[in-house]
């Protein structure tokens, strides 16, 4: 059996935040925010919204456009690492609110690579016969851990959700290849250090602001730049497959100057590797999935052609994925 995806959708905070809103705040213009980063703008939420709210608002369209009902999920799997509490999984708070019964449903944690380890355990339910119809959603709300008088930060990040319907299919068809990665050496590049069961929430880590993101922005500009050139370069030469045999790239969305060397060092053309982070900031793992989304229904991407995912982020992590749609 192959893993078909049959539906996105997504899922965005109503609150637009434009750089010029951020303007006096940082002390950085509007467009010296847009140099650096590629960003015009990005959506935080506001009030009580949580990851699983706009988690519940992509899954309902990508089930609309799979013709499915949230009935007939046998899986719901969510990437995040910015969950509505430590537990319950928003996996599970997600499947109340879509009232889809008891199926199975739980949390993964990848960081910005979440939504390729989601879409390979998707593959493997499906491809074993576990699962027929599985919901994977990425949703993240990192305006909530940011420090916001830290430019590196406030500058990058965006709230957001996406989400797939994948059903059992054709083996020559759908999630064709999968290609997974870590290197756990080097979690500090960019990390969350208080609030877990090493450093439990006190006075103190609240007042140090040890409960926000700490980023090597210049060290993971680097290292991003070089890992997914790495990871999509030697995974197509796995496959038998060079850069102009694929019909599209969507990388993870983390800025537009990585995205332009990645593109540069692979020879990519603009026109196959879609933008969207100008107006929604990165949203860590579900930047991958909104761009996926966006480039499906702008009518892009059609049936037979082949798609590559990459991302990169906080584990360190990184992964492919090669998909004939």
């Amino acid at each position: 059996m192959g893993a078909v995806i049959v539906g996105t959708g997504i899922g965005l905070p109503d609150h637009i935040v434009t750089n010029k809103s951020l303007e006096a705040h940082l002390g950085i213009p509007d467009g010296g925010i847009l140099r650096r980063t590629g960003i015009h703008e990005r959506r935080w939420v506001q009030g009580s919204e949580a990851s699983s709210d706009l988690a519940a608002t992509a899954a309902r369209a990508a089930l609309a456009a799979a013709g499915r009902q949230a009935s007939d999920l046998d899986l719901i799997l969510v990437s995040t690492t910015s969950g509505d509490m430590g537990f319950a999984s928003t996996a599970c708070l997600l499947q109340r609110e879509l009232k889809a019964g008891e199926c199975a449903a739980f949390d993964l944690a990848a960081s910005c690579t979440g939504f390729l380890y989601g879409l390979s355990i998707a593959q493997a339910f499906l491809r074993t016969g576990q699962a027929r119809t599985v919901l994977l959603a990425a949703t993240e709300v990192k305006s909530r851990f940011i420090d916001h008088d830290d430019p590196a930060a406030a500058i990058l990040f965006g709230d957001g959700a996406g989400a797939v319907v994948l059903t059992a299919g054709p083996p020559d068809r759908g999630v064709l290849d999968v290609s997974l990665a870590a290197d756990g050496r080097r979690w500090p590049l960019i990390h969350l250090p208080a609030g877990g069961s090493r450093e439990p929430a006190t006075a103190d880590t609240i007042a140090a602001r040890r409960h926000t993101m700490h980023i090597d922005g210049s060290a993971i500009f680097r290292e991003a730049v070089r890992t997914m050139e790495r990871a999509v370069r030697e995974r197509l030469t796995a496959l038998g497959l060079q850069p102009d045999q694929i019909d599209h790239f969507v990388f993870h969305q983390a800025n537009a100057r990585i995205l332009a060397q990645v593109r540069r060092r692979l020879g990519i053309p603009a026109s196959k590797a879609p933008v969207t982070l100008t107006h929604y900031g990165n949203t860590s793992s579900s930047a991958l999935p909104i761009a996926l989304h966006h480039t499906v229904a702008e009518g892009r991407i059609r049936s037979g052609q082949l798609v590559v995912l990459a991302a990169f982020g906080g584990g360190l992590t990184w992964g492919t994925a090669l998909i004939r749609w």
